[in-house]
């Protein structure tokens, strides 16, 4: 595979989803050949993304003369037609694609898609709408990004309550068996575990742990 930061990436559909994935990956400085059967998708694009062409992804030699066997990884982001999301899938492995990703509208979809060995199916409006929600919940969790596993990474607001402590003396170690990768103020890196480092107002705190750790932690906060 190519270098990390000048890797080949196609994606099929540019709707909504596909097309802010494509144009995301061209900003980052990779090849992104992106493909619709739309025309007018792939005109708003045609000047953005390296290749964008009006492809039926249904149609493996179509995939395979726009480039796609090239690819280090592609991505399906159309997920209404059913049958053309399936179709697309199996000729992006037909056509050697070495990595999949997909995206799924619902649990069938996402069956099938892992039967035909899809290396990652995503659901953007359901992982969206966790992400929103788990945000909205708790107004001290300003964002927080899942490693898997059942651990978070959560960054936490400083409430007023714990203005002038110091990072050592919280207990979110051994009471909540929470692991403190640091403080940010503002875009500054100011401390981590077992430093004398004083909080501030606004300052970030970034938290590792599982869900229920941090979920008892910010309760107590």
């Amino acid at each position: 595979m190519k270098n990390s930061a000048n890797r080949t990436f196609g994606v099929v559909g540019l709707g909504n989803f596909g097309s802010t994935v494509a144009k995301e990956l061209q900003r980052f400085g990779n090849h992104v050949i992106g493909v619709d059967i739309s025309e007018a998708r792939v005109m708003i694009l045609a000047d953005t993304l390296s290749q964008a062409m009006i492809v039926d992804a249904r149609d493996d030699a179509a995939l395979r003369e726009a480039g796609f066997g090239d690819c280090d990884v592609a991505v399906v982001a159309m997920g209404d037609d059913l049958e053309a999301s399936i179709l697309a899938a199996i000729n992006l492995k037909l056509v050697g694609v070495p990595v999949v990703w997909a995206k799924a509208t619902t649990k069938t979809h996402h069956r099938i898609l892992s039967k035909l060995g899809v290396d990652r199916i995503i659901h953007p409006e359901v992982e969206v709408g966790q992400h929103i929600a788990q945000v909205l919940h708790n107004p001290l969790v300003r964002d927080y990004v899942s490693l898997g596993n059942g651990y978070h990474v959560v960054n936490f607001r400083i409430p007023e309550s714990l203005e002038g402590k110091s990072l050592k003396d919280l207990p979110h170690g051994n009471k909540f068996n929470l692991r403190c990768i640091g403080v940010m103020r503002g875009t500054e890196y100011v401390g981590q575990d077992a430093t004398g480092c004083q909080l501030e107002r606004d300052d970030l705190l970034l938290l590792l742990g599982k869900r229920n750790d941090l979920r008892n932690f910010a309760a107590s906060l």
